[in-house]
């Protein structure tokens, strides 16, 4: 019997979405509605509670610098590590749905 985890799928996929548009947004990172923005073209269900769930695991996988505003909105960027994995510099560990390089 095969069992497909939909919600680890979705949570892997919405982090490599995350350094893909913060890579693009280098190098002065983006705010949270920017990268929202993003995930919401693949993830149209995607809420700012499950987005900041999922930068904060990047950066508590040195993935990502938060720099979290005290009137509550959140600014990101991607650190050297987090940059090297989304341009496939370097090995990308499980709990990112990072596709294989085929070029």
């Amino acid at each position: 019997m095969n069992h497909i985890d939909s919600a680890k799928l979705r949570r892997e996929g919405l982090r490599w979405l995350i350094l893909l548009a913060l890579n693009n947004a280098r190098p002065i990172g983006a705010h949270e509605s920017v990268v929202l923005s993003a995930a919401n073209s693949i993830y149209p269900d995607a809420t700012p509670l499950e987005l900041r769930r999922e930068i904060d695991y990047l950066a508590n996988r040195d993935l990502v610098k938060i720099r979290k505003d005290p009137s509550g909105p959140w600014f990101a960027d991607l650190t050297r590590f987090g940059t090297d994995v989304a341009e496939y510099s370097v090995d990308c560990e499980p709990g990112i749905a990072r596709p294989a390089k085929y070029w």
